[in-house]
């Protein structure tokens, strides 16, 4: 090819500041656009190895076409919202109490450097146990799967939370305290005017966090008995050699993981600091 040919650094240049002069929000949509096209085409890739090679053509079903088809299917007859609705009924109930233990207990330990000095061993300690090592504790203390597998969701939710909640007390100005204080300000004003909007980035940065460690426990947590959920439909899928059923399955874990992580960035950048 003759260097005529080639794109001079000025077209390039051109191409480039065209890009860029476009309103932030269609280059987002292309960025995400070119990145997500990345990925089918590995995707497609890898499927089309998988279905050429005799060892391991019986998992075709994992391509992107088969995915689709089944994606569609699970759609049109109804039966991936109830599988939905069980999966996120968990999460959100163990998210739930997650910040209602942690926040309280975050501020307490962030506060009260006796309560820290205390609780630090302990905390860190059962913070390094895998959620699903609590798996056969939490079968003999519930009654019910679904409880069980609460629990497992609020080990997980837990620490983010109440780490993520003592670290933003512990950043806090002792200075505010001291002016609050000499206002005459008492233990609930200074937790409502002070501590909880000044933790407010901090604690829902632990939250983003407690979502993804949450999301990845689940799956697992719902071979446990149940027969419902994200978790059971991928257990069902390979149960029965339904690798089409399994892979659309695994694109809706992705996708509703994505939007649960897109609302937590979305109150992360509302409720910062400054907020209140």
């Amino acid at each position: 090819m003759s260097q005529s040919t080639l794109p001079s650094k000025s077209s390039l240049s051109r191409i480039t500041n065209g890009f860029n002069s476009l309103p932030t929000g269609v280059q987002g949509f292309v960025n995400a656009t070119i990145g997500m096209g990345i990925l089918l085409f590995f995707w497609w890739v890898g499927g089309l190895l998988i279905a050429n090679n005799p060892d391991t053509e019986a998992f075709a079903g994992f391509a992107p076409g088969s995915a689709f088809v089944a994606l569609w299917a699970l759609i049109t007859n109804g039966e991936l919202w109830g599988t939905i609705y069980s999966s996120l009924y968990r999460i959100l109930n163990g998210l739930f109490w997650g910040i209602v233990i942690g926040v309280p207990v975050g501020i307490l330990v962030g506060y009260f450097i006796r309560v820290r000095q205390i609780a630090n061993m302990p905390l860190q300690f059962l913070r390094m146990i895998s959620p699903l090592a609590w798996m056969p504790i939490s079968v003999l203390a519930f009654e019910s799967w679904d409880n069980a597998i609460i629990f497992l969701l609020v080990m997980a939710t837990l620490w983010p939370i109440l780490f993520g909640t003592a670290h933003g007390v512990q950043r806090i100005d002792p200075n505010w305290f001291k002016v609050a204080r000499n206002l005459g300000a008492d233990g609930y004003q200074m937790l409502r005017r002070i501590i909880l909007p000044a933790i407010g980035q901090d604690v829902f940065a632990g939250i983003r966090l407690a979502i993804g460690v949450a999301w990845v426990v689940l799956v697992p947590a719902e071979y446990l008995g149940v027969t419902s959920g994200l978790g059971y439909a991928i257990n069902d899928a390979r149960d029965t050699l339904d690798y089409g059923k399994l892979a659309a399955v695994v694109v809706v874990i992705g996708a509703i993981g994505y939007m649960l992580d897109f609302i937590a960035v979305k109150l992360l950048k509302r409720y910062s600091w400054h907020a209140g």
